[in-house]
């Protein structure tokens, strides 16, 4: 019988344990650790993830329990005082470093989105993660509340994260937009929330389209009327917003109005993409829903929900401990190809973290019906 390593093991290396040390030398504070490595917090912090493990005391107990399946991915069982001081105290933006790697990586193997027009399709959306207050006092969100932000920009092309920005409660997602350094000839998508002419005018001036809802109580002049071509199409106008605000920058922009033939809802849609049919621009805010089921995924099958510190920097650790594993799931089943969802291939994987078993016969098993038979099983009764 041919040898295998752990799946966990097999999973992980996309991020080996050399480049993983090598960074941890960019992102060392302090003194030089002795009981812990950054590599054997990365693993614990992992497994935590795909384990959906309730505390620390819980994550070791599971260590304990499988000892003699670590030494050959070059983990020890610490303590829990000793794991729980480097999530405390030791950068968080290792971790950070690491996703950015993951990210290009697992894009190379990531099919296209599905529209016919070039250039890659962004939708930009926001998530709190509540906390309470007393115990994270830094997210302080309301009186007796606390909450920390997930700013996501979610490619398309196999809705990835691309890029991400962890921030308290209070920030609003408009100020993370405008920061954003976008190439021309993207597309972004995102609701009503980013609504604002200032971040409009950056999106123009650096020639991105982008598709949002126009906001009922905005006023407007209609400078050309077009003919509604496609299914559920009711208008199509080039229009220029009025108001103080929108006079700064004297924006012309597309207004689209469409009824969804489906549940009956009308939506109005704003746009700078005058070459796209109306049709494609519904279709594409339709596909902004990608990004909700993106956040509703990650509460469910990770855990970002609740945290096994109460730091800022191990609350950051943790979540983006929990991006990049999700990159490297969406990594091994870009190459599966077998057709599973996330969510299939998560419960896999949590049943056989620890065996010894191929990764690749785990996710693309055999066709029975093609599979040669052995000859023993191919004997009958005369």
């Amino acid at each position: 019988m041919a040898h295998h390593s752990t799946v966990l093991a097999q999973i992980l290396q996309l991020l080996p344990r050399h480049e993983i040390e090598a960074a941890a030398c960019r992102h060392h504070k302090g003194r030089r650790l002795r009981g812990i490595s950054r590599w054997e917090q990365f693993v614990a912090l992992a497994v935590a993830q795909l384990t959906r493990r309730n505390s620390l005391r819980d994550l070791l107990a599971n260590f304990r329990a499988q000892r003699s399946k670590l030494y050959h991915l070059g983990v020890r069982v610490v303590s829990r005082s000793t794991l729980a001081r480097v999530n405390q105290t030791q950068p968080a933006s290792l971790f950070e470093e690491l996703f950015h790697k993951l990210v290009a990586r697992t894009q190379r193997h990531a099919p296209g989105h599905r529209f016919r027009f070039k250039g890659r399709l962004i939708s930009l959306d926001a998530s709190l993660l509540e906390v309470t207050a007393s115990l994270f006092p830094w997210a302080r969100y309301q009186a007796v509340k606390g909450a920390i932000k997930l700013h996501v920009g979610l490619d398309h092309a196999g809705y990835l994260p691309a890029f991400v920005t962890i921030t308290e409660g209070r920030q609003h997602e408009i100020y993370w937009a405008r920061a954003l350094d976008l190439p021309a000839g993207r597309v972004v998508v995102f609701d009503r929330g980013f609504f604002d002419y200032r971040f409009f005018n950056q999106l123009i001036e650096k020639k991105i389209r982008f598709v949002t809802r126009l906001k009922r109580v905005v006023p407007y002049s209609v400078g050309e009327r077009r003919s509604p071509v496609g299914r559920g199409v009711t208008s199509d106008q080039i229009i220029c917003p009025q108001g103080i605000r929108a006079a700064r920058y004297g924006l012309t922009l597309r207004r689209i109005g469409y009824r969804d033939p489906e549940t009956g809802k009308h939506y109005v849609f704003l746009t700078n993409a005058l070459d796209l049919a109306a049709s494609t621009i519904a279709e594409v805010y339709r596909d902004r829903w990608q990004i909700e089921l993106f956040f509703k995924w990650m509460k469910q099958n990770l855990r970002i929900n609740s945290f096994l510190g109460t730091s800022r920097n191990a609350v950051l650790s943790q979540l983006w401990v929990a991006l990049c594993v999700y990159l490297v799931l969406a990594y091994h089943r870009f190459l599966a190809r077998n057709g599973w969802s996330m969510s299939h291939l998560v419960r896999l994987l949590q049943l056989n973290l620890f065996e010894r078993t191929s990764l690749d016969l785990l996710l693309r098993p055999p066709d029975p019906r093609t599979s040669t038979k052995p000859l023993q099983l191919a004997l009958r009764m005369a």
